[in-house]
């Protein structure tokens, strides 16, 4: 996966900017048809065809000195300038709302989360934010690590950014999700979430991404351990056994 599609993806997954993606894309594309449209109708070039866009007015200058299909290109350019208007009035909705609303903080507190992950270099990738990540997050911060928090559920993705960890939202298992956490300068990448099958996958998806990267994987039992070692995991941790190996040395 090249940079520039993991940029696309993570575009498309905030909520404000795809929601400003719709109405930009919809006004280029009525400029796009007008362009086109103008330039067939009229016989005109595509710089003619723009400023008819900029000037309407030009359209009547045009056909006094050029035969044509006047009426019919002057109906066309009803119809484009009313679609500029109208994806126009949306585009203004949508930044009037996202400014009135906070969503621009909130989108500007993103591009700040991400331009500090692109300044990482050896950190650790942590899957999940339950008790097991959160654990581990807490201990390597704790050491002076850097951590970026990978998670799904918004609920746990707001109370690992309220920790003050850095943190992405997203599914783990996908390619671009961790190509946005950086996991190609990661040291670590560590599957905590409470599913093996999914830490499993998440082993898949960062080996091929990382051929070097350290995976340590969560299973819920060992019988899983072959499993996730076969799959790129360097260590497979069972919470249930090391907490039983724990309560016996305190014994």
């Amino acid at each position: 996966m090249t940079a520039s599609n993991g940029r696309v993806g993570a575009v498309t997954r905030r909520p404000l900017l795809r929601r400003l993606l719709r109405p930009v894309v919809a006004f280029a594309a009525v400029v796009a048809a007008g362009v086109a449209g103008f330039s067939t109708l009229g016989g005109v070039g595509v710089v003619d065809a723009l400023f008819w866009l900029l000037d309407p007015t030009s359209i009547e200058l045009h056909f006094r000195a050029h035969d044509g299909p006047a009426t019919l290109v002057k109906s066309y350019a009803i119809v484009v300038l009313s679609g500029l208007v109208v994806t126009g009035l949306w585009t203004g909705e949508t930044v009037f709302s996202a400014a009135f609303g906070g969503r621009i903080r909130e989108e500007l507190g993103y591009m700040h989360v991400e331009q500090r992950i692109d300044e990482l270099d050896g950190h650790v990738i942590i899957c999940g934010y339950g008790t097991f990540g959160k654990t581990i997050a807490n201990r390597l911060r704790a050491r002076g690590r850097d951590v970026v928090i990978v998670e799904r559920q918004e609920s746990q993705y707001q109370r690992a950014l309220d920790d003050g960890t850095l943190a992405l939202t997203g599914d783990a298992r996908r390619e671009n999700t961790l190509s946005d956490a950086g996991v190609g300068r990661a040291a670590t990448v560590v599957g905590a979430i409470d599913d093996t099958s999914a830490n499993v996958q998440i082993a898949v998806t960062a080996s091929q991404l990382a051929p070097t990267v350290e995976i340590v994987v969560r299973a819920g039992d060992e019988m899983d351990e072959a499993l996730a070692r076969r799959v790129g995991a360097d260590e497979v941790v069972v919470p249930e056994v090391v907490s039983g190996e724990r309560v016996c040395e305190g014994l």
